[in-house]
């Protein structure tokens, strides 16, 4: 009897261990971190660029990709002249006047006009720009067609849920046969017209809006 008495414990045993890591297994598999968030979006030919009846193939697919404290966006170009450098900006609303800008970086395109940009930051219902006062700034870029403000306008805070992206150089638009206009969109504010926007959506619902870390 005490050997059966000996047996059914460690039986027991067994069954209580088993137990325990079957609690283990499902809390770990309760507490399993959840899927990044992710959104995809279009760019379509800006207004400037079908007002110049140039580039009718241009167009751009894009993803973000919440990583918690930040998200990483990605942008894939075409359509657009090759070897050509642009300039990738988050903006308050897609159409002229923009709005409040922010210069996120360059996509430069391969010899078929394609182009692959990569951008790290907070791209999210929460990207907005604030000033709460006004007070001087930096100038840098004096000598040309639109030159640097010496001080800030104030805002409360402004959410800039568009994107788009401009010519680096006016030369290099009209070679595409689009529009010289200079604009302020580049590291030097002599940049081109516009090339590509989220205008598919509305003023206040751009792409980054519909992403919620």
């Amino acid at each position: 009897m005490k050997f059966a008495s000996k047996r059914w414990k460690a039986a027991s045993l067994a069954l209580a261990s088993v137990g325990v890591l079957a609690v283990i297994v499902g809390s770990a598999a309760v507490a399993a971190p959840k899927p990044d968030k992710s959104i995809t979006f279009d760019m379509v030919r800006s207004t400037a660029a079908a007002n110049s009846n140039c580039l009718p193939d241009a167009k751009a697919t894009g993803r973000i990709q919440s990583k918690g404290s930040v998200e990483v966006m990605t942008v894939d170009v075409s359509g657009l002249p090759a070897d050509t450098e642009f300039d990738f900006f988050v903006i308050q609303i897609p159409n002229n006047p923009f709005g409040l800008a922010w210069y996120q970086g360059d996509i430069e395109t391969n010899n078929e006009g394609e182009g692959h940009g990569k951008f790290i930051g907070r791209f999210s219902i929460e990207t907005f720009i604030v000033a709460p006062g006004s007070t001087d700034a930096p100038v840098v870029h004096n000598d040309g067609p639109n030159p640097d403000a010496s001080s800030n306008p104030a805002t409360p805070p402004v959410h800039t849920f568009h994107l788009g992206l401009w010519f680096n150089s006016p030369a290099d638009a009209i070679n595409a046969g689009c529009s010289p206009n200079v604009t302020p969109f580049n590291g030097d504010h002599d940049a081109g017209i516009q090339v590509l926007s989220t205008r598919d959506k509305p003023n206040d619902q751009g792409p980054l809006r519909e992403l919620v870390p």
